[in-house]
């Protein structure tokens, strides 16, 4: 969905979409220069990865992730609109490679990946690119603040789990091949996040864990 609000007389595009947030894991306690190494690994690896996702599906990465906001300590995928539904699915993906890259740096405890709905706004930086605020990046941080969180599994809130049931049901291969990899869903959990404010999800993940490549759309027709 696009939405175009017009403030101080500027047109804002304001978009409805996933947002896939990638956490690391006591990264604060990390020194300055595992900081760098493995931001920059991590960095250069996924996007491999979502490249090679891509291949079948001759799509640019731009068109794929309109959006990559550096959270310091991770950063938020923000996903074209088109794909609604499919953010769980990257963050399980992204859950999968995290796994091998464990094996490559001692020092690297993992990521949370949270997944939601919401609203972003695009704007123009002070260099001239393209950058995002919006209540969607807020509201997906808040949920990597629930307690029961599991290394291996993604938090996705109940308006991004909404939007993955009818990406399922409009992409029913899709749906089969989560059945084959065993996706579990844990019971609806209930936290108030530190604004106090009630927020509703559930944790999921794969048994059979693994990459898996988005569907063969036509992103011309929204971006």
């Amino acid at each position: 969905m696009l939405i175009k609000t017009k403030r101080n007389h500027t047109m804002i595009k304001a978009l409805i979409t996933d947002i896939v947030l990638i956490d690391i894991i006591n990264f604060s306690q990390l020194s300055s220069s595992q900081q760098l190494e493995i931001v920059v690994f991590l960095t250069k690896s996924f996007k491999k990865m979502i490249e090679k996702m891509l291949v079948n599906s001759n799509t640019p990465l731009s068109k794929f992730i309109i959006g990559y906001v550096s959270t310091g300590d991770g950063f938020y995928c923000i996903l074209n609109p088109r794909l609604k539904g499919f953010g769980p699915i990257l963050g399980l993906s992204f859950k999968h490679f995290s796994e091998h890259i464990s094996k490559k740096y001692s020092y690297f405890e993992g990521i949370r990946i949270a997944a939601h709905t919401g609203e972003v706004n695009e704007f123009e930086d002070i260099l001239g690119s393209k950058n995002f605020i919006g209540d969607g990046l807020n509201d997906c941080a808040r949920y990597l603040e629930i307690k029961s969180f599991a290394i291996s599994t993604v938090m996705v809130s109940d308006a991004a789990y909404e939007n993955f049931k009818k990406f399922l049901i409009l992409h029913k291969d899709f749906n089969t091949l989560l059945t084959k990899r065993e996706l579990k869903k844990s019971t609806v959990q209930h936290f108030k996040d530190k604004h106090g404010y009630e927020k509703r999800g559930c944790l999921i993940w794969l048994r059979k864990s693994g990459i898996i490549n988005p569907p063969n759309i036509n992103y011309n027709s929204i971006i």
